[in-house]
C-alpha cells in the first residue's frame, strides 16, 4: 500500500516515544467549577511554569509537617527534652528582613504563635522592625516615590513601604534601658548574650501578641540572627557606647547552640524566603547533618552570578547542604505572593493536628 504520510512527518518530526501511564497532563483551574480556594491551590502543580513549584513546595511542607508530627522516642535522640529537635524532623523557617516589613509578618507570626516551626534565622531587620511595628506602624507607599522628596520628609523606603524616621526613635527608646539592664546582669550575674538570648528577651519584654518574638519567647522557639548589628541594633549600640560601654554580643554560642540543634536532629527540613546569610545559615548548618531530608526555597534570585542567594538547591546538594536523596524545590517568585498561599494549604490546614501536638507536649 502506498504510504500517504504527510511529508513534514518525514522531515520535521521524530516520531514521539509514548508518554509513561503516570504521566501528569497540563490542566489549569475551571472557574465553571465555583470560586473554591482550596482546589485553585491543588490545581497549580498540573498548571505549569512556576505555578507548578508553588504546587510542589506545598507537597514538600505538608512532608515535612507529616513528618514532624511522628512521634520519637526517647531513644532515638540524646538532646535534652527541651531541644526543638526532639520532633520526627525539625522545621527551619529563614526569611530576608522585608518579610517582617512587609504583611509576610503576620504569617511568620501565626506559625510562630501556634509552635509550628522549630528554629528561625533571619537578618537585623528581620528582628528589629518586628519590635518598631509594635510601637509604630509602617505604611504604604509607591515604588516611584522619589527618593530626594522622602528623604526630606524622613520617610524611608523599602519597596512600596514607608518607614518614618519616628519609628526609629521610638525603637531606640524603648530597647536602650532594656540593653543597659543586660548590661549590668553581664556585670553582676556572667550573663553571656548571644543574638537568640537577646531576641528572646526582647520577645519578653515587647510583651505584645502582635510581635513575632514575643510568641518566640512564649513557645521558646530559639530566633537566630547572625548579622544582628546590621541595622537599627547596631546604631543604637554605637551612638550610645558610653552608655553601655563593654556590653559583649557573643556569636560564637549560637554557632554552637544551632549547630548542635541539626545535629541531634532527626530530619530536617528548611523553608527559606529570600536568600543572604538568612538563607546560608541555615543551609551551612544542615552541611553537618549531610544535607536537609525536605527543602523549599522561594526567593527571585538568579545564578547566573554565581551568588549563594540565587543558587539553586542542586547547588546546595553539591556541598552536601541538601540530601542526594532530598526532592527540592525552588519557587521563582516574590515571597510576599508565594508564602501565604503555602501556609494556607500547608501549616494552616494542619493547625488543628499541630496544635494538639504542641498542646499534647507542653
Amino acid at each position: 500500500m502506498e504510504n500517504h504520510c504527510h511529508p513534514l512527518q518525514k522531515v520535521l518530526y521524530k516520531k514521539s516515544v509514548p508518554m509513561p501511564d503516570n504521566a501528569l497532563q497540563v490542566r489549569g483551574y475551571d472557574f465553571n467549577n465555583g470560586v473554591d480556594h482550596r482546589a485553585l491551590l491543588q490545581s497549580y502543580t498540573s498548571m505549569g511554569f512556576q505555578a507548578t513549584n508553588v504546587g510542589l513546595a506545598i507537597e514538600q511542607i505538608n512532608c515535612m509537617i507529616e513528618k514532624r508530627l511522628e512521634p520519637v522516642s526517647d531513644s532515638d535522640q540524646e538532646a535534652p527534652s527541651t531541644c526543638p529537635c526532639r520532633k520526627g524532623c525539625t522545621i527551619y523557617l529563614g526569611y530576608t528582613s522585608n518579610m517582617i516589613s512587609c504583611g509576610v509578618r503576620e504569617s511568620i507570626r501565626y506559625l510562630a504563635e501556634h509552635s509550628m516551626v522549630d528554629v528561625l534565622v533571619t537578618t537585623a531587620g528581620g528582628i528589629e522592625e518586628d519590635f518598631i511595628k509594635c510601637l509604630a506602624p509602617v505604611y504604604m507607599g509607591d515604588f516611584a516615590l522619589p527618593g530626594k522628596d522622602l528623604f526630606e520628609k524622613g520617610h524611608n523606603r523599602i519597596g512600596n513601604l514607608l518607614m518614618p524616621n519616628d519609628n526609629y526613635i521610638l525603637f531606640e527608646e524603648w530597647v536602650l534601658p532594656i540593653f543597659k539592664q543586660m548590661l549590668v546582669e553581664q556585670e553582676t550575674e556572667g550573663v553571656r548574650w548571644t543574638p537568640s538570648k537577646i531576641i528572646h528577651r526582647l520577645g519578653k519584654e515587647i510583651n505584645d501578641p502582635e510581635s513575632v518574638y514575643y510568641w518566640a519567647y512564649k513557645n521558646n522557639i530559639p530566633v537566630f540572627c547572625p548579622a544582628l548589628t546590621d541595622g537599627a541594633f547596631g546604631d543604637v549600640l554605637h551612638e550610645y557606647s558610653a552608655q553601655i560601654p563593654g556590653f559583649v554580643v557573643d556569636i560564637a554560642e549560637d554557632i554552637l547552640r544551632l549547630n548542635n540543634i541539626t545535629v541531634a536532629s532527626n530530619l530536617t527540613g528548611m523553608i527559606i524566603l529570600g536568600g543572604g546569610v538568612a538563607k546560608h545559615h541555615i543551609a551551612n548548618s544542615n552541611f553537618l547533618k549531610n544535607g536537609a531530608s525536605y527543602s523549599v526555597y522561594v526567593n527571585t534570585g538568579q545564578e547566573f552570578d554565581g551568588s549563594d542567594s540565587g543558587a539553586r538547591p542542586d547547588e546546595a546538594v553539591s556541598w552536601g547542604k541538601i540530601s542526594t536523596a532530598a526532592k527540592p524545590v525552588k519557587v521563582f517568585a516574590d515571597a510576599s505572593i508565594v508564602f501565604p498561599l503555602l501556609v494556607a494549604e500547608s501549616f494552616a490546614l494542619h493547625a488543628d493536628r499541630l496544635i494538639a501536638r504542641k498542646k499534647a507536649t507542653q
